[in-house]
């Protein structure tokens, strides 16, 4: 079992994918419909291709689990990041000329950035959970920690840098953030699977379609991966909508909608804090904590339909939504390290149905939304959505305290030998 002190630094890797992650989805963004006065819809499909690109997650596990080692996968998804993020800010450069040419920079280079989160991201998740030993709570808290302090660092960092903005200061900006995050996993990864005979064990010779079919007829594996896609699809269903919804419906100008935003964010982090320390103190198992987070974010989600106190309500989201995030990543690491010489098969298998599930939520929510302010009034259909999600929620709370049965994963079933 590794040292806190090897975790931090390996999860390091879980900052860098954060940073540059968090470009796309922001900053070129606004680029794309503030600057280039694009239709929103173009850089929300951009977003929609990127993640259903991640559904080749169970490959690039499977490719680690068979060559017994993840460190060439993790620096090569990361180089593809890069490559995809510099190639976006240069479509940003090219628009002003040639929309059209920018629209296929932008495809092949959101492609990239997908394929390149899809390795790095799965085959982080699998090293982590096969170094973690029981410390799955504290070490899911540490890489969603390191993941969001990634993302703000490169925004704010970003944003900084571009001052003044110029399409030209973009690329120079966005490629110095690339070698810096390239730099900081090299780093975080090197001589961490310096053991050749661990990685001898680890490794698989089972084609990919023999490990996929073993993974899914595991019926533990096949229901949390049904989990996986439920929670998240609940997780994601609400980020595109808050901040209208407050604007809508409580009035809130831009500054002030960020704030709830960021307040929201910060109650997340305390519960992932929360939950990850007192797993640590062996204070409420990764199924209490899943259980815990998913009904408190139903709570949270009630309140804001019925038009509760918006400041209460959206921390109650947050914290569940940290809590959840603890109780779910642990129990993801726990189950997919059942079987040694299939983690990464099984990450991969989860990952794929995590970006399915946050992919179709944005566009699911946003939708929705439309269609119901075609007949409703605004606190209605708002009231709507929010509904949909909390009772999602509870739907997965109920799946997990039926399929999370103790700690350990009792239940996850082991081949002989491994």
């Amino acid at each position: 079992m590794a040292s806190w002190s090897l975790l931090v630094r390996v999860c390091l890797v879980n900052a860098a994918i954060g940073g540059l992650a968090a470009l796309p989805v922001n900053l070129f963004n606004r680029l794309m419909t503030v600057e280039l006065a694009l239709p929103a819809l173009l850089p929300g499909l951009l977003v929609a291709l990127h993640y259903a690109v991640q559904l080749t997650r169970p490959v690039w596990g499977h490719r680690s689990d068979a060559k017994g080692g993840r460190t060439p996968f993790i620096i090569g998804g990361m180089a593809l990041v890069g490559m995809g993020v510099i190639g976006a800010a240069w479509g940003i450069q090219v628009a002003e000329a040639s929309l059209p040419i920018a629209l296929g920079v932008w495809t092949v280079s959101y492609i990239l950035i997908g394929l390149g989160i899809g390795a790095a991201g799965t085959s982080f998740l699998a090293l982590l959970a096969s170094m973690t030993g029981a410390r799955k709570g504290g070490s899911a808290t540490l890489a969603w920690l390191m993941l969001i302090a990634g993302a703000i660092i490169a925004s704010v960092g970003t944003g900084i840098a571009l001052e003044p903005y110029s399409p030209a200061r973009l690329i120079t900006v966005v490629s110095t953030v690339v070698a810096v995050a390239l730099l900081i996993t090299v780093i975080a990864i090197w001589k961490v699977e310096k053991d050749p005979q661990q990685s001898d064990e680890m490794r698989t010779d089972l084609p990919l379609v023999a490990a996929l079919r073993q993974t899914w007829t595991d019926p533990v594996a096949r229901r949390f991966t049904g989990f996986v896609f439920l929670s998240i699809l609940a997780f994601y269903l609400s980020e595109l909508i808050l901040e209208p919804f407050t604007g809508h419906i409580h009035g809130l100008g831009p500054e002030d909608s960020t704030k709830l935003s960021g307040g929201k964010d910060g109650a997340a982090l305390l519960g992932m804090i929360s939950a990850g320390v007192l797993s640590q103190l062996r204070i409420g198992s990764l199924r209490f904590w899943a259980i815990a987070g998913c009904v408190l974010s139903a709570l949270g989600l009630l309140a804001l339909g019925a038009q509760a106190p918006l400041i209460p309500s959206t921390v109650a989201l947050g914290l569940g939504n940290g809590l959840f995030v603890v109780g779910a990543v642990g129990s993801m690491m726990q189950l997919a390290a059942a079987r040694a010489r299939a983690t990464g098969t099984r990450m991969g298998v989860f990952g794929a149905a995590q970006a399915i599930a946050a992919g179709l939520a944005g566009l699911m929510a946003t939708a929705t939304l439309d269609l119901a302010r075609l007949t409703l009034s605004d606190g209605a259909a708002y009231a709507l959505v929010f509904t949909f999600e909390a009772a999602l929620f509870l739907a997965a709370a109920l799946m997990a305290a039926r399929i999370m049965r103790g700690a350990d994963y009792s239940q996850a079933q082991m081949v002989p030998g491994e």
